[in-house]
C-alpha cells in the first residue's frame, strides 16, 4: 500500500511524457542517394498544445530545423555513409526520432545538350537534356529553373521542350531528381538576344498571289487555266485572334498549287522597312516563322508550305518547311541548289478541323549557308540540324519574304485553311 500511495502522490507532480511518432516518407531507410537529398518527414504526438518544430542530425549533427508538425527540404550530404535522425519536438518537452542509414554518392548527374552554356539563344530556347543516377529505381524527374524559379518539368530521365525566356541574360539550372530522394543539377547561363518580331503577317497589305501547274510549277496570275485559289483576309469567324485569313486552292489540274508571298524588307517593304543603308538583312543570321494553321480537309491536304526567303548580293537563302502530309506523311525541307524538297523523319502530325501551332527556327552561317535547326509542332520540338548551301540570283534582288503555299491532290479536290498569328522574328 505504501508503494502505491508513494506512486500516486509523484503522479499528482509529474509530468509524464507525450507519445509521439515521425514519420519519413523520403528518403528510404538504407537507401543510396545523392548528395543532395529531399526530406520529406511529418510528426505526431499525444501533446495536447501538438509538434513545435522538426530537424535533421547528420551523424549527431544538426543541419536543419524548422517550425511545425511537418518538413519539406532538400539537404546536402558529403559522398560516404551516414547515420541520420528526423526529429520532432512538441510543446510538452517531449521528443522523438526516425533512425535512417544513408549511404550518399555523387555518381550521376545532367547532361545538358541544348542551349550551350554562354550561349546567345532566341526567345524560343530549346533545352535538351539527359539524367543519369546510382539510384537502383531511377531518375523520377527533370526540370528547368529561370532565375530561381521553377519554369518546366517533366517525368523521367529526358527533358527535351522550348521556353520562352525574357530578354538579356538568364541564370537557368537544369535539375533531376531520382527516387532515392537525391537530385543533381547544371547550371546553364544564356544571353537572350531581343530580337525584331514581325506580327500578324498574314493581316497586312501587299500579299501577292499565283498559281503553279505541274510539272515546271513556274508561277502564273489569275486567271491561271487549271487552277484557282483565294485568300480572304480579316475573318473574326473561327478565327483564334479575331483577325484570321482564309486560304482556297482549288481548280482542274491535278497538283497544282496556291502560293501566297508578302515582302517584309527591302525591295516592295509592306512593312515600312526599306532598308535603304542595307544594315537589317546583312545583320540577320537567325529566324522564327511562326504561326497558326487551321487544317479544314487534311484527306485531301496534299502539303502545306511555310517559307522565309533572304536575298542580298546576288545571294538567295530560301528557308522551306513543307507537311507532305500525302507523300510520306512528314516533314520536308527545301535544298536550294538541286531545287527539291527532301524529306526528313520527322512526322508531318496536323490535326484535322482544327488550329495547330507551327514554329521552325533557322539560321544563316558566315557564309550565307542555311541551316534548319528545329520544328515544333502542337507543342512538340524535333531538332532537325540540316545544313544546305544557297543559290545565285540576280544582284538585284534585296529583301526579306514570307511564303505560304497550298497543293492540290491528284483529284484537285479543293480545300480551305487559316492562318492567325503569322510572325517572324529576327536577329
Amino acid at each position: 500500500m505504501k508503494t502505491f500511495r508513494l506512486f500516486f502522490l509523484l503522479s499528482l507532480f509529474i509530468s509524464w511524457p507525450a507519445f509521439a511518432t515521425v514519420v519519413v516518407s523520403s528518403p528510404a531507410n538504407g537507401s543510396t542517394v545523392g548528395t543532395s537529398v529531399q526530406f520529406v518527414a511529418s510528426g505526431s504526438t499525444s501533446c495536447s498544445s501538438g509538434v513545435s518544430a522538426m530537424g535533421v542530425y547528420v551523424d549527431n549533427g544538426l543541419i536543419y530545423q524548422a517550425g511545425g508538425s511537418s518538413m519539406n527540404a532538400t539537404l546536402n550530404l558529403s559522398a560516404g555513409p551516414h547515420r541520420v535522425a528526423v526529429q520532432e519536438w512538441d510543446y510538452c518537452g517531449g521528443s522523438t526520432n526516425a533512425i535512417l542509414n544513408l549511404t550518399a554518392t555523387s555518381q550521376g548527374g545532367v547532361s545538358v545538350s541544348s542551349p550551350a552554356n554562354n550561349s546567345t539563344v532566341s526567345a524560343q530556347t530549346h533545352y535538351v537534356a539527359n539524367a543519369s543516377t546510382s539510384c537502383p529505381s531511377g531518375v523520377s524527374a527533370m526540370g528547368v529553373y529561370v532565375n530561381d524559379s521553377l519554369a518546366y518539368i517533366v517525368g523521367g530521365s529526358s527533358l527535351d521542350t522550348n521556353l520562352t525566356l525574357p530578354a538579356g541574360t538568364q541564370n537557368t539550372v537544369v535539375q533531376a531528381w531520382d527516387h532515392c530522394g537525391g537530385a543533381a543539377k547544371t547550371p546553364v547561363t544564356v544571353n537572350v538576344a531581343a530580337g525584331t518580331k514581325i506580327s500578324n503577317i498574314h493581316a497586312t497589305n501587299g500579299w501577292n498571289q499565283w498559281g503553279e501547274l505541274p510539272p515546271v510549277y513556274d508561277i502564273c496570275s489569275a486567271p491561271c487555266s487549271g487552277v484557282d485559289w483565294s485568300m480572304t483576309q480579316h475573318v473574326s469567324s473561327g478565327s483564334l485572334s479575331g483577325n484570321g485569313t482564309i486560304f482556297w486552292v482549288g481548280g482542274s489540274t491535278p497538283y497544282s498549287d496556291a502560293l501566297f508571298s508578302n515582302k517584309l524588307i527591302g525591295q516592295g517593304t509592306t512593312q515600312n522597312m526599306p532598308d535603304t543603308n542595307q544594315t537589317i538583312l546583312p545583320s540577320i543570321h537567325h529566324m522564327v516563322y511562326d504561326t497558326d494553321v487551321y487544317v479544314s480537309n487534311l484527306a485531301v491536304t496534299q502539303d502545306l508550305e511555310f517559307d522565309v526567303n533572304l536575298f542580298m548580293y546576288g545571294v538567295g537563302m530560301e528557308f522551306g518547311m513543307e507537311c507532305n502530309h500525302l507523300n510520306g506523311n512528314v516533314w520536308d525541307i527545301w535544298n536550294n541548289v538541286n531545287v527539291q524538297w527532301v524529306h526528313t523523319s520527322i512526322p508531318c502530325t496536323l490535326n484535322d478541323k482544327s488550329w495547330n501551332h507551327v514554329s521552325f527556327q533557322v539560321q544563316r552561317e558566315s557564309n550565307n549557308d542555311l541551316t534548319y535547326q528545329t520544328i515544333t509542332v502542337n507543342g512538340a520540338t524535333y531538332n532537325i540540324n540540316q545544313t544546305v548551301a544557297p543559290f545565285a540570283v540576280p544582284s538585284g534582288w534585296y529583301g526579306m519574304t514570307v511564303n505560304y503555299q497550298m497543293d492540290g491532290n491528284y483529284n484537285q479536290t479543293p480545300y480551305t485553311t487559316m492562318l492567325d498569328n503569322l510572325s517572324i522574328t529576327y536577329w
